[in-house]
């Protein structure tokens, strides 16, 4: 059973903190811009973009930004029963991990965020059930072993080509031809690596423009699908729903305040 006693996300430059909690309590942080600095007992541990690190409540530690460096992370703070399962909650000493599923996991904080912030029916619950879904593939990746800087920057490769390209159709030769090997392999390791396939992580791209654009433009729900690459709107609608767990209407409400 997890308890989460905060669920925050730090941006800019001016971040400072330090702790030493309870012995079944955590600290996890993901850092999803620019770079920051932690003291681990009394050791420099310097995280960037894609890192996640993981205290234990008796690791003494502090953190703070990097001068003149921006940075924006998700921290969230929760307590864990005794008899919890996931290894990484048995672990004793920090974990630091640059993340292969880190679009995966990032999703999961976000969510937790934003349960934190706007406390719907049953907040709680559903914030713990995102930190146990973010936690197990945190497991899932460890138990795989550490991933080669390697193969992190060839699916960091196919990323790059994939935002560039995701509002048309992309497919496992065009990122076999990215990073120089056949279609299956680029397959494999994209969803080895990220513990998403090449189509879902093209959908959840165009989710995210789709999140922007109903809030942020005049465009009716019809005309984004169709610049997403969606011909058929109900499908469009299905997709949405699955990745946001709203419609896209739900998001209109929101655009009369800020558009």
């Amino acid at each position: 059973m997890l308890a989460i006693s905060d669920a925050h996300q730090d941006n800019g430059a001016d971040w400072y903190e330090e702790g030493l909690g309870e012995t079944r309590s955590f600290h996890l942080a993901l850092v999803t811009y620019g770079k920051c600095v932690y003291w681990v007992k009394k050791e420099k541990v310097i995280l960037e973009k894609g890192d996640l690190l993981l205290l234990p409540g008796h690791v003494p530690y502090y953190g703070k930004s990097i001068p003149t460096v921006l940075h924006t992370k998700y921290v969230v703070n929760f307590r864990a029963a005794a008899e919890a399962a996931l290894p990484v909650l048995q672990l004793q000493e920090p974990l630091k991990q640059k993340l292969g599923c880190y679009e995966v996991i990032q999703e999961r904080l976000r969510g937790i965020l934003t349960q934190w912030k706007e406390r719907p029916s049953y907040f709680e619950q559903m914030a713990q059930a995102l930190l146990t879904e973010a936690l197990i593939y945190l497991n899932q990746e460890r138990d795989r072993g550490v991933i080669p800087s390697e193969k992190h920057r060839r699916v960091e490769s196919m990323k790059q080509y994939i935002q560039t390209h995701y509002r048309g159709r992309v497919t496992k030769e065009d990122l076999g031809d990215v990073i120089k090997t056949t279609p299956n392999y680029a397959a494999t390791l994209f969803k080895t690596v990220t513990n998403q396939t090449i189509s879902e992580y093209v959908h959840n791209q165009r989710m995210k423009t789709a999140v922007y654009m109903l809030t942020e433009s005049q465009l009716t729900i019809s005309e984004i699908a169709d610049y997403l690459g969606y011909n058929d709107v109900s499908y469009f609608h299905r997709i949405f729903k699955r990745s946001t767990g709203s419609s896209p209407s739900d998001y209109l409400h929101e655009r009369s305040a800020t558009v």
